[in-house]
């Protein structure tokens, strides 16, 4: 079986790989993650994912033999792809935009070897209950929405924030752990390897 790397700073989807027991090791992928002119959202995800495995794949060293796993996840509203908040001001923007409405969330993975690339993108929609400014401002001086795609952790203090979920929490949170599980299997990697064997 052959080594699994994940192309990823998150500690998110660090701990989520961890959870479904696949060993792995993180290696750097920075990658430009400026949208190109008409880029649908689906399209930029997995172009993100694909090219984070790639520049996963071109850090390890040479000779060494792996899969690399890369992802990327997107808050999508009305088209518009909503990024990791710039300041507070554009926090607050974001976080009062998704107030009381609906949203989709768009998580592409992929798994490379060298030989072939396999990858997924795993819609999901979210639905907020109103936020008051004064919460959004609260929120934002809690730290959390620094990183975050869309101005919130659903896995963190944002969670009071969801009054609903469509489709794969942990999608949502950074990786879709069916698709990740189904992927990796096609490339010989196993979920529960960490269980001990009775």
């Amino acid at each position: 079986m052959k080594p699994l790397y994940l192309a990823s700073g998150s500690p998110r989807r660090r701990e989520l790989l961890t959870q479904i027991g696949v060993p792995f090791t993180a290696v750097g992928a920075d990658i430009d993650e400026t949208p190109l002119d008409h880029e649908t959202p689906s399209a930029y995800v997995e172009r993100l994912a694909r090219g984070k495995a790639e520049a996963g794949l071109r850090a390890l060293q040479p000779g060494v033999d792996g899969c690399v796993l890369g992802a990327d996840t997107a808050v999508v509203l009305e088209g518009r792809i909503l990024g990791k908040p710039m300041d507070q001001a554009d926090a607050l923007s974001m976080l009062l935009s998704l107030s009381g409405r609906e949203h989709e969330v768009l998580t592409a993975i992929a798994v490379l070897d060298g030989l072939r690339c396999e990858s997924r993108v795993v819609r999901s929609r979210v639905r907020f209950r109103p936020i008051t400014e004064q919460e959004a401002l609260a929120y934002w001086a809690s730290g959390e929405p620094r990183d975050k795609a869309g101005g919130y952790g659903i896995q963190g203090l944002g969670a009071v924030f969801v009054a609903g979920l469509e489709g794969s929490y942990s999608a949502v949170v950074g990786l879709p752990l069916c698709e990740t599980a189904e992927l990796l299997g096609h490339f010989g990697i196993p979920c529960w390897q960490t269980l001990s064997v009775r």
